[in-house]
């Protein structure tokens, strides 16, 4: 868990440092589900998250907010799809990436499922050290 906290502190979000709530995923840097506990922590403070991906990192972010939702943690509220210009580092050409963002929210359980959740794992963590 102080890896998660962690990294909701020294996240990195780069031009649009007014979005509190926002998660650059990448699929190279941190595994799948350090962004689904983060994308958790960020519900819990937010009640909203904002999932953005570049390129091949698209796929990680669809499966963070399929596993999301189908744990019944989230609902989709808005999903945005654009093409940004960007430098190819190796060329100094400009190139396109395909960029998505996804909005997920609360859902009415939310607080529910993560207490049990909580309450689960300290349970088993308390019978493994009796």
């Amino acid at each position: 868990m102080e890896e998660i906290t962690q990294g909701v502190n020294n996240i990195n979000l780069a031009n649009d440092s007014h979005k509190k709530n926002r998660i650059q995923v990448s699929n190279t840097k941190k595994p799948l589900f350090f962004y689904v506990n983060l994308a958790k922590r960020y519900m819990q403070q937010y009640t909203e998250v904002e999932l953005s991906a570049l390129g091949m990192a698209i796929a990680t972010v669809v499966t963070i907010a399929e596993i999301l939702k189908n744990n019944g943690l989230a609902v989709e509220k808005k999903i945005t799809t654009t093409t940004v210009d960007m430098k190819d580092d190796s060329r100094g050409r400009p190139v396109q990436k395909a960029k998505i963002e996804i909005l997920l929210g609360k859902t009415e359980n939310f607080d529910e499922l993560m207490a049990a959740a909580a309450e689960e794992r300290d349970g088993v963590y308390g019978e493994e050290q009796s």
